[in-house]
This record gives C-alpha cells, sequence and structure tokens, in this order.
C-alpha cells in the first residue's frame, strides 16, 4: 500500500498543463562601493566630483528619514574646541593645568577622588560653560535645524556637550530623557553642560559656573533643607547632604539615561532611516560605533539609501566598519552647509512678502466684475452621456414639454414637469377577413401607423418583435337561431378568439343534462362505470363586421341547453 500512496502523492503535484511555470527572475542588486570627495581641492574637481557633490546635497534637500550623528566637530567654528585634534582639548589641557598625562584623565570619573584633580575639573568646566554661553549656532547646527523643522529629521545624536544645538527650538530635548516615546529630535549621549544634578536626590538644576569653583563640589540646596528639618525640628540624625555636579557623562561611569537611549536607538532602527549623515566625530566611543554600525547596515539595505562620512580626517579603520560608506567627504562641515543651501528655521515669511494695501485696495478690490447668465438651447438629439449638469442655468425656466417629442429621461438636470394630458385621435376600426372575401389591407398595424410615433433619444437597437397574427375567421358559420340570452354586441377587435376544434357531442336528453348539472348530490354511475361527461361547446362570440350581408351567429345542436351562468366544474371548459 505504501507505493500506491506515493504514487497517488506525486500524481497530485503533477502539472497537468505542460511543464512547470519558470521560477522568477532574481534581481541581483550592484555591490556597493564606497566613493570619495574631497572638498578642500575645490579647484581640481572633476566631472565625477561633481555629480558625488550632487548627491550628497540631493540626498540632505529630499530624503524623509535623515538620520545624524555628530560630534564636537561640528562646533569648532563657534570657538568651541573639539577633544581629539592637535588643538583639541586633550592636547591643551595638560598644559594649562600641569598634568602628567592627557587632558582625557579630566573626563574620567576618577576625577573625584583628588582634591587636585576636582580642582582642575572645576576650573575647565566653568571655561567651557563660558564659551557655550557666548557662542553662537554654526551653519551646520543650522541645517540640521531646518531639517527638523521641515519634518524630515528622524534624530540627532550629538555627542557633544556644549548645547548649541539644544539651544534651537526645533532641536530641543528632554533632561532627562523619557524612558518610552514620543522621544525629541535630539539625544544628548554624553550629557551636557546646560544641567546639574545633586549625586544624592538626583534633583536637577539649571548649571551654574561660579559654584563651582576650587576643589569641593558645591552642596545641594535642597539636600541642605532636608537635613536641616530632620535633624533641628525632627531631632534625628543627618542623612548626609549632596553634592552638585554637571550633568554629563565621563569616561567609566554609568549613564544615568542608557535605557532611554537604547529604546530610542531600536525605534530608529526598525523605521529603517534613508540617510545616515555621520560628521565631526572619530568615533573611539565603543557605544557610538555600534549603534553607526547597526544604522549603516539597515540604510544600506535599502535601494534608495545612502551612508556619507563627513570629516577633515579619513574615515575610520576597522573590520566592524568595513564596506560601511557610500560616501566619504573630506571637508569642513560648514560647507556642505552653504551648499545644501536651506532655509534658516528663523526665518519668518512675512519679512519677505511685503504688501501695499492701498495698491492692493485700487487694484483688486476696486475692479467690477460683470457676469452674465445666458439660456442655452436644450438640444433633443443629445444623448444622456453628453448632456452637461451646468447647461441651464440655475435661474433659468425649464423648456415646455411640447418642445421636446418623446418621454423625457430622468436625469439631474435639466428639470422639466411632466406633460398634461392631451386628447388622442380614435383609430380607425378594422375589418375583419372572411372566406369567400377580399382580405382588407386595413390592420392594426395600419391603425398604430396614424398615431406620429414620438421622437425618442437614440438607444441600442434591439430584435424587433414579431408582428401579431392577422384579426381572421377560418371556420365558416353554420345557420343558426339567434338567441336573446347571447346577443351580438360590438367588442374590440382584440379579444377575438379562434375557436378551438372539440370532440363530438354526446346528445343526451335536457332532462338528464340539468339533472346531473345542478344537483348537489353525487353522480350517479350507469352500468358500474363512469358516465362520460359531454364537452361544453365554446362559445363565440366575435365582432360584426361592418359590411350588412354578414351576421354573427352561434353555432348550437339540437337538444342543448345553454346554462345563464357557468355550473361548477366546468369554468375550465367555458372561456
Amino acid at each position: 500500500m505504501k507505493p500506491d500512496r506515493v504514487s497517488v502523492e506525486n500524481e497530485i503535484h503533477v502539472n497537468p498543463d505542460g511543464l512547470p511555470p519558470a521560477k522568477r527572475r532574481r534581481v541581483e542588486r550592484k555591490p556597493r562601493t564606497t566613493e570619495y570627495l574631497d572638498l578642500k581641492a575645490a579647484s581640481e574637481q572633476c566631472e565625477k566630483d561633481e555629480q558625488l557633490l550632487d548627491q550628497l546635497t540631493a540626498a540632505l534637500r529630499k530624503k524623509k528619514k535623515i538620520v545624524i550623528i555628530a560630534g564636537a566637530g561640528i562646533s569648532v567654528s563657534a570657538g568651541i574646541p573639539d577633544f581629539r585634534s592637535s588643538t583639541g582639548l586633550f592636547a591643551s589641557l595638560p598644559k594649562e593645568h600641569g598634568l602628567k598625562g592627557s587632558g582625557k584623565h579630566l573626563f574620567d570619573a576618577s576625577v573625584y577622588k583628588h582634591d587636585s584633580t576636582t580642582s582642575s575639573f572645576h576650573s575647565m568646566v566653568r571655561v567651557l560653560s563660558h564659551l557655550t554661553k557666548n557662542a553662537e549656532p554654526t551653519p551646520f547646527h543650522h541645517l540640521i535645524a531646518s531639517l527638523a523643522k521641515e519634518g524630515r529629521l528622524l534624530r540627532l545624536y550629538t555627542q557633544n556637550v556644549d548645547g548649541l544645538d539644544t539651544s534651537m527650538s526645533p532641536l530641543a530635548t528632554n533632561v532627562p530623557l523619557n524612558v518610552k516615546g514620543p522621544w525629541p529630535k535630539t539625544i544628548q549621549l554624553h550629557g551636557g553642560l546646560g544641567k546639574m544634578v545633586c549625586s544624592k536626590c538626583s534633583e536637577i538644576s539649571d548649571f551654574n559656573g561660579s559654584l563651582f569653583e576650587g576643589p569641593e563640589a558645591p552642596l545641594c540646596k535642597g539636600c541642605e533643607e532636608t537635613d536641616n528639618v530632620r535633624t533641628s525640628h525632627a531631632g534625628k540624625r543627618s542623612h548626609g547632604i549632596g553634592r552638585l555636579r554637571p550633568r554629563m557623562v565621563l569616561y567609566n561611569e554609568y549613564n544615568p539615561d542608557e535605557e532611554s537611549i537604547a529604546n530610542v536607538v531600536r525605534a530608529d532602527i526598525r523605521a529603517r532611516p534613508d540617510a545616515i549623515i555621520v560628521v565631526g566625530t572619530s568615533m573611539k566611543i565603543p557605544g557610538v560605533r555600534n549603534m553607526v554600525k547597526d544604522m549603516c547596515r539597515v540604510t544600506r539595505e535599502r535601494k534608495d539609501g545612502i551612508t556619507a562620512w563627513i570629516n577633515l580626517d579619513p574615515e575610520p579603520t576597522g573590520a566592524d566598519l568595513r564596506n560601511c560608506w557610500d560616501l566619504v567627504v573630506q571637508g569642513k562641515c560648514d560647507d556642505v552647509a552653504s551648499l545644501v543651501h536651506l532655509p534658516r528655521y528663523d526665518e519668518k515669511e512675512e519679512e519677505t512678502v511685503l504688501v501695499d494695501e492701498k495698491k492692493y485696495e485700487e487694484d483688486v478690490r476696486g475692479v467690477k466684475l460683470e457676469i452674465e447668465i445666458r439660456k442655452t438651447a436644450f438640444e433633443a438629439n443629445t444623448s444622456v452621456k453628453d448632456e452637461s449638469r451646468d447647461t441651464t442655468p440655475v435661474e433659468a425656466k425649464p423648456l415646455s414639454i411640447e418642445n421636446i417629442q418623446g418621454m423625457p429621461t430622468p436625469s439631474a438636470s435639466p428639470k422639466v414637469r411632466a406633460a398634461l394630458p392631451t386628447i388622442k385621435p380614435q383609430p380607425k376600426q378594422s375589418k375583419l377577413a372572411f372566406p369567400g372575401t377580399a382580405v382588407s389591407t386595413t390592420t392594426k398595424t395600419g391603425a398604430k401607423n396614424t398615431k406620429k410615433a414620438p421622437q425618442r433619444k437614440p438607444r441600442p437597437s434591439k430584435k424587433a418583435p414579431p408582428e401579431p397574427p392577422k384579426a381572421t375567421i377560418n371556420n365558416a358559420f353554420k345557420a343558426s337561431k339567434t338567441s336573446s340570452a347571447i346577443a351580438a354586441t360590438k367588442i374590440p377587435a382584440k379579444r377575438v378568439y379562434e375557436p378551438e376544434p372539440q370532440p363530438e357531442p354526446v346528445l343526451l336528453s335536457p332532462r338528464s343534462i340539468m339533472r346531473e348539472d345542478f344537483s348537489l348530490r353525487p353522480r350517479s354511475r350507469v352500468s358500474g362505470v363512469d358516465r362520460p361527461l359531454e364537452p361544453r361547446k365554446l362559445v363565440d362570440r366575435v365582432l360584426q363586421p361592418t359590411t350588412p350581408e354578414q351576421k354573427t351567429v352561434r353555432s348550437s345542436s339540437p337538444g342543448t341547453i345553454s346554462p345563464t351562468s357557468k355550473p361548477r366544474g366546468f369554468a375550465s371548459l367555458i372561456d
């Protein structure tokens, strides 16, 4: 039994129509390569460089879901130094504060272990805070704000602590960052100098640089009030007073917004951005590096996605970032912003458009408009499809029904009232043809032709119905005695019927017929067999012709009696 089942299953999957359908052709995408564009050598640009530049500017002008990962390089033109360049903070801070190692140690969480390092950290924070307050956003900052105002910026991930980006309204953020969406446009990966936080009660307040002087961190005022109430009024022991510090993330320190940032990154990856712009950063932070790698991978999977690296330094190397960029641009980010040339977010349209009210009154409001409404003639031969709903003006009176010969077709416009009843001429009576006489040429069709056919709208042609047979009588009349009960009356020719052949009547006595027809008793049997009933003859009433020699007679046989009403059970035999 098993081989039979296998054969049946194979037969089911066989295509009886012939060969199986051809497999769908797989279109292989072209391998994506990395193109390089150098904005420094603007005078030596070739045709290929112009195409790459057009590709970059078109992406920033037309893409709908742009993600920008920015570093300290975008704020250099505003007077704020970066970190890792030759003139950055890591190189200049050791000389200023007499440090033996790199200035990176001032951005480590271990600065609060020693008074000397704490004092150096506080002095650096005061200088940076003063610089950021006096600095203004750069052209690239305005480019990002314009993208946010146009609704084409999906997210800005900034590593800067200067707060130049968040100072613009389209790029405002939340501190602390909310765990669930919706999230702001700007995500601060390392905090900022705009806020300070208490290490004990976690209260957040605006940053005040004058408080950070010397090796000791300032006390939290909220904790002081709470401790004073607890010890002085309640008589309880002190729980300690917290210290204030800038709300910025240092090396080897826990990020308080870590969970929220992870949720935002996952949501943006699911959104599948169509452009990734990494600008002004060296991507030395492992978390930022992994985020860029994942976003670039998702973006390059899109057919229209593009990933770009914009920096004065070459792109970072490493196996994890291999085949990560579509375009590597070496140049200043402000030059890219000037080439894209988007309108600034704070530009008002009212300032560019000026309207002279007096001139507007004279040119526009002083013009008199004259409108003429004409009555259009209604064409009876136009079809329903050719009719327009605006052929008849609103105030125009409807046309009379006499101008339209035919039934008006229901439509939205024009509205025509129903026609009044008119007296129609009576058609002439047709003549009947009898055997032995000449057949009259005047028939019902002739009577119909006397009436003028109404003009109807053209309709699809249909098969003409067959003409009714002529009203003729083929059977000859028998001369019989006329009865007063059935008198010759004039009936319309439409009600003339041709007699059907009837079987030979069985002659019975009149008394037996009356007894059987009008008796309420059951019918009697003759010699054990049912007596056949007498079939009645149909009474033909015809129209008496106009010729005087023809008369309408009734065929009857002697010995039969016609009742004045139809007996019960004989309705099917009498017309």
